[in-house]
């Protein structure tokens, strides 16, 4: 339904309950003083037409328990549309339990021991109350208004002529059969953004959202209409539609929406011609919720260690892998345990335990989080048997010489052919008993460490002989080892990070006679690691390291060691000798992004397409998956280099506490580099991640391009800054112009305009309004539509 104008969607809203109330008024009005009991007495109030009625229902678990509910009431399965409560739903009451319309004109619901447990209305001026039949059921005035509706306090579901207006929520009940609060809400926010968030029980807190209608400032109300379309009322007086039941009209069918369980808003059709075919899905959001939900914090849809499966029929499946089962088969939300031992972690039983754990593959499934170790390059054989050898890995990924490690529990588990990942799990060889002994061997060990503590406890010779050791290892670092070489930093232990002296780096760089690159953090120089298979390394000097910072050296490089992504140059080693500080890093042969792009013929689109992809989730990495935030702060193309295989690797990650303030400014006074920074550093407004957000924006221009951000030997200002040039293509409907004479790229227009979309939504002037990197990259991959950019004179200009 169009709605020309905020002030007829006004209109609109205030007519329809007006009907249905006439009709509740003149066939089944309630009385104030009127009861409703579970069992004998009255238990429901039927609507008009008895398509709905509200009252007292049995559940199916258990028939001694009843849930004050409204529900379709001419159908079999007696479907419930409301229960009280909200988000902190009513718990289901016994058997001598009441409901009272009070002579004051309110609900109260008191359950068998005499206390009342929910209450609904407050207003004195009530004099009926009706079930309409809308599903709504009212406390009325006098002169025909409410004081109270049941669609003014939603549970889990919405129906035809309902509003949702701003603040207003639904809440996913656990099961289908369990009325308690879920684990999914739907938040029409009071900033005009219809949400969608994970929460976890029983605090309610939200976790990171798995879809939103990017709508802020803009949405209104949340509109189910009489033609079967639901979406989000804007302020520009446009609609932004979220499901639509299509040719299934009212008259024939009923209707619903519903956040069911697994947390999609499913919205379904029921034939009203007798027919008992059941509810049938004709829309939902999100179309694939396994793809969609992507949270750091949480296990995702299904449960830890368990996979998502997206059925035909839309339906949800949680499975979980070889050799796991779930942890209550009947919650399977609840997620999946290994049903063996796992391995033993005791430094004396490793080796021993190996030869009892094999590694099984599994095709198309992942668990994109819970990485803890990349090893690159490696093959598969050792990739297998690093995870085999190390206690803690339950599953390895493989692809093209990358290794990843991960260990439980695992998150955002999914299954399908659109996830194309080879996992390998690690699983016991035959009969998992034979785990046992060595589990045994670690309680004895324990034993004897008991026995032998005690006895050295008993012992003052021994107790003076350890106490004069400790002596002497306290003064001996003093006294006796100035002139050993520097040894690694305690902090970076167990990071793989190489700690190396100056002179090995002069040597292994011969002198620092090759400059390969240089920036504003210092000169890079070329080097092999001489008897280590010749490795090529590239060595960064960092020059001026503040005084301050000199402290943190080693705090930061075990923030760095501790990154490790497909689309990040690896650190290898450091140098924290004297005054020095260098970086080791693994060499990139094909340079930077500034000379795959601007010094040679125009390289090939597929291969642009896949180093922008690479860079956004180098950058979602830092963002939003390694154990500390990284913002970069200074992301451009000399920092995004390419390995042989024309990889993109994002260069310079955590270097910023490192350098003086100085080392990372322009002539502006802004840290970065001039056309690559965002608005809000001129504003001295807080920075967050969206300024890499921005720079990403200019960058995937350019690789769309294949032009510099700012071409000066242009007079013409537009189409001298790469930004607003193609702002206007995009906006003139000729984004063809900013690829002409690319045939390749020509030939694939539907993921140019898709990807200029995300990138003039990258550089937007209001960092809110940005996306995040993680919707960056869905819409990039084609997980998440990409919507259409905001007007212009709708105050979205792009800064300029």
């Amino acid at each position: 339904m169009a709605i020309s104008s905020p002030l007829l969607l006004s209109l609109f809203v205030l007519v329809l309950p007006i009907v249905p109330n006439s009709l509740a008024q003149s066939n089944s009005n309630i009385t104030l003083g009127s009861t409703l009991t579970p069992v004998g007495g009255t238990t429901s109030w039927p609507s008009p037409s008895g398509d709905f009625a509200f009252g007292f229902r049995p559940l199916d678990t258990d028939p001694n328990l009843f849930l004050l509910a409204i529900w379709f009431d001419k159908i079999p399965n007696k479907t419930t549309v409301w229960y009280p409560g909200g988000t902190q739903p009513v718990q289901p009451v016994q058997s001598g339990s009441k409901l009272q319309f009070t002579s004051d004109g309110y609900l109260s619901l008191v359950d068998q021991a005499g206390q009342e447990v929910w209450t609904g209305g407050t207003s004195s001026t009530v004099t009926y109350a009706a079930m309409l039949d809308t599903g709504n059921f009212v406390l009325a005035n006098s002169d025909g208004s409410f004081s109270w509706r049941s669609f003014d306090h939603p549970s889990d579901t919405v129906l035809p002529s309902q509003v949702l207006g701003l603040g207003s929520v639904l809440q996913a009940r656990l099961m289908d059969t369990n009325y308690s609060a879920g684990r999914f809400i739907l938040n029409v926010q009071q900033d005009g953004n219809l949400v969608f968030y994970p929460v976890v029980q029983p605090s309610g807190y939200s976790y990171d959202p798995y879809w939103a209608s990017s709508t802020v400032g803009n949405g209104t109300q949340l509109v189910y209409n009489e033609t079967g379309s639901i979406y989000l009322a804007l302020a520009n007086g446009k609609n932004f539609q979220v499901v639509s039941a299509g040719s299934k009209p009212m008259s024939m069918f009923y209707q619903r929406a519903t956040l069911d369980p697994d947390g999609v808003l499913r919205q379904y059709v029921y034939p009203k011609n007798g027919t008992n075919r059941g509810w049938s899905v004709v829309d939902l959001q999100p179309p694939d919720i396994c793809q969609a939900m992507f949270t750091k914090t949480g296990s995702g849809v299904c449960g830890f260690n368990s996979f998502c499966k997206l059925n035909g029929n839309q339906s949800v499946d949680c499975e979980c892998p070889p050799h796991y089962s779930f942890l209550d088969p009947s919650r399977k939300y609840k997620g999946c345990m290994p049903n063996f031992p796992v391995q033993n972690c005791y430094a004396e039983g490793t080796e021993a335990d190996q030869g009892l754990f094999d590694m099984v593959e599994l095709k198309n499934v992942d668990w994109p989080l819970a990485d803890y170790e990349h090893y690159q390059p490696l093959s598969n054989d050792l990739c297998r048997n690093n995870c085999l050898s190390d206690c803690f890995c339950a599953v390895v990924v493989y692809n093209d010489q990358d290794c990843w490690k991960k260990k439980l529990p695992m998150s955002n588990g999914k299954v399908g052919n659109y996830v194309q990942r080879t996992l390998l799990i690690k699983v016991p060889k035959g009969n998992t008993s034979q785990i046992q002994p060595t589990m045994s061997k670690k309680n004895d060990k324990k034993t004897w460490i008991l026995v032998g503590s005690v006895l050295l406890g008993s012992s003052a010779f021994v107790n003076l002989l350890l106490i004069s050791i400790i002596i002497f290892i306290s003064f001996y670092p003093s006294h006796m080892r100035r002139n050993e070489k520097p040894g690694p930093d305690p902090s970076t232990i167990g990071l793989g990070l190489r700690c190396f002296t100056y002179g090995e780096l002069e040597k292994a760089t011969n002198g620092f006679s090759e400059e390969v690159g240089s920036g504003a953090s210092g000169v890079v120089y070329k080097g092999y690691l001489h008897g280590e298979g010749d490795t090529c390394i590239a060595v960064k000097k960092i020059d001026k390291v503040l005084r301050e910072t000199e402290k943190e050296f080693a705090v930061e490089m075990q923030t760095i060691g501790k990154t490790h992504h497909k689309n990040l140059v690896r650190l290898l080693g450091y140098c924290n000798e004297g005054k020095e500080r260098l970086l080791v890093y693994e060499f990139m042969s094909n340079r930077s992004l500034t000379e795959f792009l601007f010094k040679g013929p125009r390289p090939d689109w597929n291969r642009r397409v896949q180093i922008a992809l690479g860079v956004a989730r180098g950058l979602l990495y830092l963002h939003e998956e390694c154990s500390t935030q990284i913002i970069h702060c200074d992301i451009k193309p000399q920092n995004i280099l390419l390995d042989g295989n024309f990889v993109a690797k994002i260069s310079d990650f955590g270097l910023a506490k490192l350098l003086k303030t100085d080392q990372t400014q322009t002539n502006t006074g802004i840290r970065g580099t001039r056309g690559y920074v965002a608005p809000e550093w001129f504003r001295n407004l807080g920075i967050t991640s969206k300024v890499d957000v921005y720079s990403f924006g200019v960058i995937l221009l350019e690789i769309i391009c294949c032009r510099r951000n700012v071409e000066a030997e242009i007079e013409d200002e537009e189409k001298a800054i790469l930004t607003y040039w193609v702002n206007d293509c995009y906006r003139e409907g000729k984004v063809e112009l900013v690829v002409d004479g690319d045939e390749e790229a020509m030939a694939d227009m539907k993921r140019v305009e898709k990807f200029v979309t995300v990138a003039l939504w990258c550089v937007q002037e209001e960092p809110s309004l940005r996306p995040t990197m993680l919707k960056v990259t869905q819409m990039l991959d084609g997980a998440t539509d990409v919507p259409m950019l905001p007007e212009p004179s709708y105050n979205f200009n792009l800064v300029r």
